[in-house]
């Protein structure tokens, strides 16, 4: 399952996220600072930009944390 989604506010992203600034950045696109970014999700910022959506998804998932393992196979 992914961390980010493409329903996700640009804004939040960015907020919960401060490594994926490098990947909007490496794929075009520079709106995380504006004020829209509040309200754009990830997806209406793509396409506004004519930014793969699927490729700028994969980067940012890949960007972030994977969620914390299941304690019960962290045997010791």
């Amino acid at each position: 399952m992914n961390t980010i989604t493409k329903e996700m506010p640009i804004g939040e992203v960015v907020q919960t996220y401060p490594q994926t600034i490098e990947v909007f950045l490496r794929h075009g696109l520079m709106c995380f600072g504006c004020a829209i970014a509040r309200f754009e999700n990830v997806e209406q910022g793509a396409l506004a930009h004519g930014i793969d959506v699927e490729a700028l998804m994969q980067d940012l998932n890949a960007a972030v944390p994977t969620a914390m393992s299941n304690p019960m196979t962290n045997d010791q």
